[in-house]
């Protein structure tokens, strides 16, 4: 079955039919009480004045019956409501407030129910029949009619309270729907804006408690995603124009050359092997692209895997030990005891192995370069690399993780400036943030790892 959209109409119409049917099911329960409990303790107070008077009859004979009779009636013989009648054996009328025994009504004694006239207009009535000794007969009724007039005024109750119902219902629908056209209007407006490139407008701030604050801040917070997105992007897009200038510019030069000045062997093959290196540079550019897309896709969270990370910390260790004995640079990793995560091994290898790059590369000859893992909180791992070279100045760090971003301590290095972009796309795969410090002096790079990230296998 499908279901209705969402509208203001659709919300009048759903406001009115649970109104009315709320109203349907407190009326309906009232009506049948009333009319059962009025018919029980009306015929109750039919047999017991019944009673009364047959106790006086038999006790004071027809005459103090006619005389209790008559006093009652008094002032009443138009039978609205209570009707009384009491006939001799001989069918004369004795006592009562109608002139003579109706007709039609049942022969036998007991409670039934009839309509008579009474001063020429039908009543309906409920009446007790008691034979009386000797062929004295007594009826004993009540005008039925006596409660037209309160239904009547509870009927048209109902049926008001119905139409207020409606009426409320179409108000509302009217108000809700110029409530709803406003904020479309209002985010009409604003999404037309971004359309044309005004990318930093926003949705208007609603008030405290507004249903819709929520889905406001929501579509903010998106929108400024969007912005940050697009605005990356044309950063990337502007560092990647400017850093492949230079190996391409390089790549035709030599070739230039070679094309015009004709050298001998050896410097044509000398020219190829830097044209080759310009090659090589250029594809590393993209390649690193490449990585950090699959990386930010998550596709690789498919293959996470669980991972003994002070192993695999100790495997990188040993592999950039060499590099750092050449250099005269200390490299040195402390286990801690097996420390596991859920995530991708090359991955994290990789990460671990640009942060120890990076240090390598800034640390000074002599100094020291120290990797640690270890468990701060239950649920994260974190790896530590830590250096005493220049550092990263508190302005820079949160830009260093930035696509080609370079700092002035790094410009005449080689690199492209896309490792440290890597190390922090790898910790957002694995549900934590690459962290900088300052290690006083040089810098400390924190690798977070979630034990568990969202998507992988419990280790």
């Amino acid at each position: 079955m499908r279901l209705p959209g969402f509208s203001a109409r659709t919300i009048a119409i759903g406001y009115a039919f649970v109104s009315l049917l709320v109203l349907a099911m407190f009326a309906a329960p009232l009506w049948y009480a009333w009319h059962t409990n009025i018919q029980e303790v009306r015929t109750e107070l039919l047999a017991s004045e019944a009673q009364r008077l047959a106790n006086l009859f038999r006790r004071g004979g027809p005459a103090a019956l006619t005389t209790a009779i008559d006093s009652q009636v008094e002032g009443t013989n138009d039978g609205v409501r209570k009707i009384i009648l009491l006939m001799a054996p001989n069918g004369a009328k004795l006592a009562g407030n109608l002139p003579a025994w109706p007709g039609g009504l049942p022969d036998r004694d007991g409670v039934s129910s009839a309509t008579i006239r009474v001063d020429g207009v039908p009543r309906r009535i409920e009446l007790v029949r008691v034979t009386l000794g000797r062929g004295y007969r007594l009826l004993i009724a009540s005008n039925l009619n006596r409660f037209d007039e309160l239904e009547r005024l509870f009927v048209y109750g109902l049926l008001g309270c119905g139409a207020a119902v409606l009426v409320g219902a179409a108000l509302g629908g009217v108000l809700i729907r110029r409530a709803l056209l406003t904020r479309v209007q209002g985010i009409s407006q604003t999404t037309a804006a971004i359309i044309e490139g005004k990318l930093s407008r926003r949705l208007p701030a609603p008030r405290d408690g507004d249903e819709l604050q929520l889905l406001t801040r929501t579509v903010n917070r998106m929108l400024d995603q969007i912005e940050h997105l697009v605005t990356g992007v044309q950063d990337v897009s502007n560092a990647i124009a400017h850093d492949l200038r230079t190996p391409l510019s390089e790549l035709r030069a030599r070739l230039e050359e070679l094309s015009v000045n004709r050298p001998n062997e050896e410097e044509t093959f000398a020219e190829i092997d830097a044209a080759i290196n310009d090659v090589d540079r250029v594809m590393k550019i993209f390649n690193a692209l490449l990585r950090l897309a699959e990386i930010d896709s998550g596709s690789r969270r498919n293959g996470f895997v669980p991972v003994d990370v002070t192993n695999l910390a100790a495997e990188v260790a040993e592999f950039y030990a060499p590099v750092a004995e050449l250099r005269n640079i200390a490299l040195a990793f402390t286990p801690r005891g097996a420390l596991r995560a859920v995530g991708d091994p090359v991955l994290l290898a990789q990460a671990l192995g640009n942060l120890v790059e990076n240090a390598l590369k800034y640390a000074p000859e002599g100094g020291v370069i120290a990797i640690a893992v270890q468990r701060p909180q239950r649920d994260m791992l974190e790896i530590v690399v830590s250096d005493n070279g220049p550092g990263i100045t508190e302005d820079e760090r949160p830009r260093v993780v930035e696509r080609f971003y370079r700092g002035d301590t790094s410009r005449g290095t080689p690199g492209v400036g896309l490792g440290l972009s890597v190390v922090s796309a790898v910790a957002r795969l694995h549900g934590g943030v690459l962290l900088l410090a300052d290690n006083r002096p040089g810098l400390r790079a924190t690798l977070q790892v979630a034990v568990s990230p969202a998507g992988g296998t419990q280790a």
